[in-house]
């Protein structure tokens, strides 16, 4: 049997979002943003997929790495032509941050497929991460 992502059923199969979110979300040690601070602090990259007018509107994490989600497997797979320099080694600890920590759960499952083991995305996202007064700079 053909699946979809992360084994979400055979490829054709109607599977509505939440209950994608909620497959995909099983593979993921998600991170609250405390956590997420602490871990960046001990070496952990923050990729932030956000797009630019919600960059422009709410700020930045200082020292994240920004990639639009268009583009977010080609920076970050470490055997890729098109990777970032960050992007060293399949072990590397990413978290991917979006806006509310949707999108952010189906691109880190996204990255997991390319054998970063270690991906996992910010619960809530930037807006959370914000909410709970950590670094952000305009």
């Amino acid at each position: 049997m053909v699946t979809g992502v992360a084994g979400t059923g055979p490829v054709g199969t109607p599977v509505g979002i939440d209950e994608l979110l909620e497959r995909v979300r099983e593979d993921l040690e998600r991170m609250e943003p405390r956590e997420a601070f602490e871990a960046a602090e001990e070496g952990a990259l923050l990729v932030d997929i956000r797009y630019a007018a919600l960059r422009e509107r709410d700020g930045l994490i200082p020292g994240a790495l920004v990639v639009e989600r268009n583009e977010l497997e080609w920076r970050l797979d470490p055997l890729g032509s098109h990777r970032a320099a960050e992007a060293t080694s399949h072990d590397l600890h990413v978290v991917v941050i979006c806006n509310e920590g949707y999108a952010s759960s189906l691109a880190a499952v996204s990255l997991k497929a390319l054998g970063l083991h270690r991906a996992t995305d910010l619960v809530g996202g930037f807006q959370a991460w914000k909410a709970e007064g950590l670094p952000v700079v305009r």
